[in-house]
């Protein structure tokens, strides 16, 4: 069975799409299967993967009407080497489309459970609200990874978060848990950061990830070529850092590098 993870933060900005994006390609790098679903009606997550959004159909649009399955919209990220269900506007209108719809809030969970033997991780790119198609990811997974920057309004948003995920937890996943607390577009200069930072360790202790994503323009570049960060240039600090994220997510997984879940 895979490993599903809903990557999440209502604030916008923080580093979602980077993270599910170079995520599932270092994972991939490290012989995974892996799934992105790009849950983001901007669709970034599809773009940064290789893949043209305008022309990608069907989406998770269909699967979320129950019009097409998993395997009939999944498309194969090249540079990545991981499969993509692709998004794009489209998906700004599934929240009408599906608030009169039986079973609304597991309608991606059932979906996913179809494809569960044919990863090892499927991670979600979640849009920037707590919304239908954000809790559709939380009903569908066993746990969220949150990337958050070092900034005070960001301590203030996480509260918003974790409330959100434990009402999940009650209504419709009890066994939902927070991954984690990724560090993202960290400077290790800024004395607040590193304030945030501490103040984030002794409230969340293990759940922050030892791993930090630093502040890297290859990172911020990348995605403008269609590629995540390991195609463009894999010697950058964001690729390592990245790399160093999938290992850590293997261990808390409990898998060794090169073994399958």
């Amino acid at each position: 069975m895979s490993r599903i993870l809903a990557i999440a933060n209502q604030k916008g900005g923080v580093g979602k799409t980077t993270t599910a994006v170079n995520l599932a390609a270092s994972l991939a790098e490290l012989g995974q299967r892996v799934l992105l679903a790009d849950l983001d009606p901007q669709g970034n997550a599809t773009m940064g993967a290789g893949i043209e959004k305008r022309t990608a159909l069907p989406t998770v649009y269909q699967i979320l009407l129950n019009q097409v399955s998993v395997r009939e919209a999944r498309m194969r990220s090249a540079p990545g080497h991981f499969d993509v269900i692709p998004a794009n506007r489209e998906l700004a209108g599934a929240e009408i489309d599906l608030v009169n719809l039986e079973q609304r809030d597991l309608r991606l969970k059932v979906a996913l459970a179809q494809v569960a033997d044919d990863y090892d991780f499927i991670l979600m790119d979640c849009p920037p609200t707590l919304n239908l198609l954000t809790v559709n990811a939380f009903a569908s997974a066993q746990s969220v990874l949150i990337p958050m920057q070092c900034e005070y309004y960001a301590l203030e948003g996480l509260t918003d978060l974790v409330a959100t995920i434990k009402k999940v937890k009650q209504r419709l996943n009890p066994s939902i848990e927070i991954e984690g607390l990724l560090r993202v577009m960290f400077d290790p200069r800024s004395t607040l950061a590193q304030q945030v930072s501490d103040q984030i360790k002794q409230h969340f202790g293990n759940k922050v990830y030892d791993t930090v994503i630093p502040r890297n323009v290859r990172l911020a570049e990348a995605p403008s070529h269609g590629l995540p960060v390991l195609a463009y240039d894999r010697q950058c600090k964001g690729a390592k850092a990245y790399m160093e994220l999938a290992e850590e997510t293997l261990r808390r997984a409990g898998i060794t590098v090169g073994e399958t879940a």
